[in-house]
């Protein structure tokens, strides 16, 4: 089993502390320089755009009774050339990098061929594990134009949102390869009765036919630079279960897939199944690792300590996320948590993952104490790990 660290950066309301900006960056280099020496392979850092207080006072909050901001990483490229300056071997990862936004694909490819080209002159001996989709707020996407242009798009949004991260994910993957695209290259988009989840809202669209959805982004024939970086610096992970754009993605290049701890068993055993037929022939075969799954880890020698923290930290997150997410999807996310003692915590790893599954760790959930963390993350690959 291979073992990753998550890295949240999340500024917020812990039992009425919140630390300063600074104090969190300090906090965050300090984690990922143990992550390094205690050997775990990658550290995937959260990214989040724009500002989760400021968007309260919008029209349409998103996350109205979230305290602080979700996370203070913004740019995980930039992230990545002060890590690698700071540790000796560990890789970097974006969970996950929002193409959408910020420019939208095309400036994320030439972004990547950049940081990859700087690597060469100043970390020639590590990877970026690039986690990408489209975000998890609307707010981060709006300003960038990522909205409904029509009445149709309008009444369909959560069916648009999934062609307009298609269309991104082509022009991102094509561009990365060093193609030269126009829009018009791109394939088209159509918005149907299976689109939509409930039949009557496609009867509400009021159209007998699929619908195109023009591309988000027109441009001229264009392409991006540097054009010689070394690609093999970077993994690419796609932040979707949707089974058609996995396999779209693999059309192009080698992509694999990110789990999440409220991912169902059954989503799982389908995904592995799916990518071992489609993966890209120039990634090799699939392996289990290639789909990194969260795990949230509560661990202290003293068990009933170890579950307490678990049960404060998801009710104090579960207010803070109030009427944003599923309820169902928390109570899984509950249940998947790893809380207890260094030999519980064995066991139950053996009864829910594979042998050969990655892992990536999130210690710092709704927690600020940097040394209490810190001594988890020892505790877990001195007794758990090992």
């Amino acid at each position: 089993m291979k073992y990753d660290i998550f890295l949240s950066i999340c500024q917020t309301d812990v039992n009425g502390f919140m630390p300063n900006e600074k104090v969190m960056f300090q906090n965050f280099f300090d984690q990922v320089k143990l992550a390094d020496d205690l050997g775990f392979e990658t550290a995937w850092i959260a990214e989040t755009h724009l500002s989760c207080e400021v968007q309260k006072h919008t029209e349409h909050p998103v996350i109205p009774f979230f305290k602080g901001e979700i996370g203070l990483n913004t740019d995980i490229l930039q992230m990545a050339h002060v890590v690698f300056g700071q540790t000796k071997q560990i890789s970097v990862g974006s969970a996950i990098r929002n193409i959408l936004c910020n420019g939208g694909p095309i400036a994320h490819a030439e972004e990547m061929q950049t940081a990859l080209s700087l690597m060469e002159h100043s970390a020639p001996d590590r990877k970026l594990e690039i986690g990408f989709a489209s975000g998890r707020f609307e707010f981060s996407n709006r300003p960038y134009g990522i909205r409904p242009r029509t009445e149709l798009e309008e009444l369909a949004w959560p069916a648009v949102k999934g062609k307009v991260l298609t269309q991104a994910t082509e022009i991102f993957l094509r561009m990365l390869n060093g193609e030269e695209l126009a829009s018009s290259d791109i394939a088209k988009s159509y918005l149907g009765e299976k689109d939509f989840r409930n039949p009557e809202d496609w009867k509400k669209a009021g159209s007998p036919t699929d619908v195109e959805v023009p591309c988000f982004w027109n441009f001229e024939k264009s392409g991006v630079i540097p054009k010689e970086a070394d690609q093999s610096r970077i993994n690419l992970t796609l932040g979707s279960h949707d089974p058609n754009l996995q396999v779209m993605a693999n059309q192009y290049r080698p992509v694999r897939v990110f789990n999440l701890s409220i991912t169902p068993q059954k989503v799982i055993d389908e995904t592995h199944a799916r990518m071992k037929e489609h993966y890209h022939q120039s990634g090799g075969p699939w392996q289990r690792h290639y789909m990194p799954r969260t795990a949230m880890i509560f661990l202290n020698e003293d068990s009933k300590k170890a579950k307490a923290q678990a049960e404060s930290a998801w009710s104090n997150y579960w207010k803070a996320m109030e009427g944003t997410i599923d309820t169902k999807k928390v109570e899984s996310a509950v249940s998947n948590t790893l809380a207890g003692s260094p030999e519980e915590l064995k066991e139950l790893i053996n009864e829910k993952y594979h042998p050969e599954d990655r892992l990536m760790l999130w210690f710092d959930f709704n927690n600020h104490d940097n040394e209490e963390i810190k001594n988890s993350m020892k505790l877990f690959m001195e007794k758990v790990a090992q």
